[in-house]
C-alpha cells in the first residue's frame, strides 16, 4: 500500500504523454510498458495499449478503474480451460491399480495371438 501522502504513482513519460494529449484535445492510442502506474482521472477516455511481456493490449480507460493499476486490466497468462480426459486420467492413476488379489491372468494377459499359416 502507498501513502496517502506521497499521492498515487504515475511513470512520468506516461504522466507527461496524458497531459500533452489533454492540452491538445487528442485521443490516440499510448504504447506504455508501466504496468506499475495508478489509474488517474485524467486517464478517464483515453485508451492506453499496457504490455503483457508478450504484445500490447488495449484498455480504454473508464472510471470504474480510477486508482487501480495499469497492470490489472492486461491480463498476462492466457487460460486454456480444464480438459476433460486429463482430469480423468489423473484421477485414474491416482487410484492405484485394481484392488483384487492378484490371481488372475498372467502379466501381459489375454488370450495367445493367432497363428499365421
Amino acid at each position: 500500500m502507498r501513502s496517502q501522502k506521497k499521492g498515487p504513482f504515475i511513470d512520468k513519460p506516461l504522466n507527461d504523454a496524458i497531459a500533452g494529449m489533454n492540452a491538445r484535445n487528442e485521443k490516440k492510442i499510448y504504447k506504455t510498458w508501466s504496468r506499475r502506474s495508478t489509474v488517474i482521472p485524467e486517464m478517464v477516455g483515453h485508451t492506453i495499449a499496457v504490455h503483457n511481456g508478450k504484445k500490447f493490449i488495449p484498455v480504454y480507460v473508464t472510471e470504474n478503474m480510477v486508482g487501480h493499476k495499469l497492470g490489472e486490466f492486461s491480463p498476462t497468462r492466457t487460460f486454456k480451460g480444464h480438459s476433460a480426459a486429463g482430469t480423468k486420467d489423473k484421477a485414474v492413476a491416482a487410484a492405484g491399480p485394481p484392488v483384487g488379489g492378484g490371481g488372475g491372468a498372467p502379466a501381459g494377459g489375454g488370450a495367445p495371438a493367432p497363428k499365421a499359416g
